[in-house]
C-alpha cells in the first residue's frame, strides 16, 4: 500500500460539520407565490383556448370549458382555416395569411434597410445640432398614428397605393422609420472609432466600409430589429383596417370580421381556432430568430 502523506492524515483527522440544510424564506415564498399567479394569468386563458379549439360545439354547450375535448376534433380549425366568413366572403383565413406574407415581406425589407443606412450615418455624424435633431427623431418615434393618419391616407391615394398590399407596406416602413434609425443609431455607436479610421484610412468609401464591415457585425441588433418589426406588422390591426382594400387585408383584420359576422350560433371552438392559427406564424419566426440570436451571441463570447 501506498504510504499516507501527512496532508492527507490532517484532512482525515480534522472535524466534520454537517451543513444545515437551507430554509426558504418567506420573501421567496412570496416570489414564487407572485410568479404562480403570473404564469396561472397567462397559462390558464391559453389553456381554454386551446381546449375549445378542439372541441365541438355540443360539448361546448356543456358549459364546462376546464375540460379536455371529448372528442377530439380538427374540424374547427379546417373551418377557420377555408371556410370561416369574414362579411360576406366565406374564404377563410387564409387569404388574410398570404395577405400579411405579402405584406410583412416588403415592410421588413425597406424598414430595415433605410433605417440601418441612417442609424450608420447619424453614427458618423459628429455636428453640433446632432442632439437636438435625435432629441426630435425621439419624438417623431412615438408620435400617436391617429394624429398623421388623414395625411397618410391623402399621400396613399395621391401615390396610387391605398387599399393595395404595397400601400400598407409602405406605411408600415415609413412609422418604423424615425425609431429603427435611432435603435440602429446606438449600436453603430458603440462600434470601436479606430475601426472606422483604420478603414478610412485604406480608402474605405462609405458604403464599402458599410457592407464590408458594418453589416457583418450587425447580425444580433438585426435579429432583434427582426423580431420587434415581425411583433408590429404581424399583430398590426388598425394600419390593416385604414389602409387595407377588400381583398388585401391582413390576417389580423380578418381575424376580428370572423370572430364579428356570425351567421346565427356563435362558433366558439372556430374563433379560437381562427385565433391560434394567427399566433402561430410569428412564434415560429420568433422560434427560427431566437435560435439565431442565441447562437450570435454564445459565437460571440467563445471568440471574445
Amino acid at each position: 500500500m501506498a504510504a499516507t502523506q501527512p496532508g492527507e492524515v490532517a484532512v482525515d483527522s480534522a472535524p466534520r460539520f454537517p451543513r444545515r440544510p437551507r430554509r426558504i424564506s418567506g420573501r421567496s415564498i412570496a416570489i414564487l407565490v407572485f410568479l404562480t399567479i403570473c404564469a396561472a394569468f397567462f397559462c390558464v386563458p391559453l389553456y381554454v383556448i386551446i381546449t375549445t379549439s378542439f372541441k365541438t360545439m355540443e360539448q361546448i354547450r356543456q358549459g364546462a370549458i376546464f375540460s379536455l375535448p371529448a372528442p377530439f376534433t380538427l374540424e374547427p380549425w379546417v373551418n377557420a382555416w377555408d371556410n370561416a366568413c369574414s362579411g360576406i366572403r366565406c374564404d377563410g383565413l387564409k387569404v388574410g395569411f398570404w395577405n400579411s406574407i405579402a405584406i410583412l415581406m416588403p415592410s421588413l425589407v425597406l424598414s430595415i434597410a433605410l433605417s440601418s443606412v441612417t442609424g450608420y450615418a447619424l453614427a458618423l455624424w459628429n455636428v453640433r445640432w446632432a442632439g437636438t435633431f435625435l432629441f426630435v427623431l425621439f419624438i417623431c418615434a412615438f408620435v400617436p398614428f391617429q394624429i398623421i393618419m388623414i395625411p397618410l391616407i391623402i399621400l396613399s391615394s395621391g401615390l396610387k397605393v391605398y387599399g393595395t398590399i404595397w400601400g400598407i407596406a409602405i406605411v408600415h416602413a415609413v412609422l418604423s422609420m424615425p425609431f429603427l434609425t435611432l435603435v440602429f443609431r446606438n449600436y453603430y455607436k458603440g462600434i470601436p472609432q479606430e475601426i472606422m479610421s483604420a478603414a478610412m484610412m485604406d480608402s474605405g468609401s462609405f458604403w464599402r466600409i458599410f457592407w464590408e464591415i458594418i453589416i457583418p457585425m450587425s447580425g444580433n441588433i438585426l435579429i432583434v430589429v427582426l423580431i420587434l418589426q415581425v411583433t408590429s406588422i404581424w399583430n398590426d390591426f388598425l394600419l390593416g383596417l385604414t389602409f387595407g382594400g377588400l381583398g388585401t387585408q391582413p390576417m389580423s383584420v380578418v381575424l376580428a370580421n370572423v370572430v364579428i359576422t356570425t351567421t346565427g350560433e356563435a362558433a366558439y371552438n372556430e374563433n379560437m381556432a381562427a385565433a391560434l392559427e394567427t399566433a402561430i406564424p410569428p412564434l415560429l419566426i420568433y422560434f427560427v430568430l431566437g435560435k439565431f440570436f442565441v447562437q450570435g451571441i454564445t459565437s460571440g463570447a467563445i471568440k471574445g
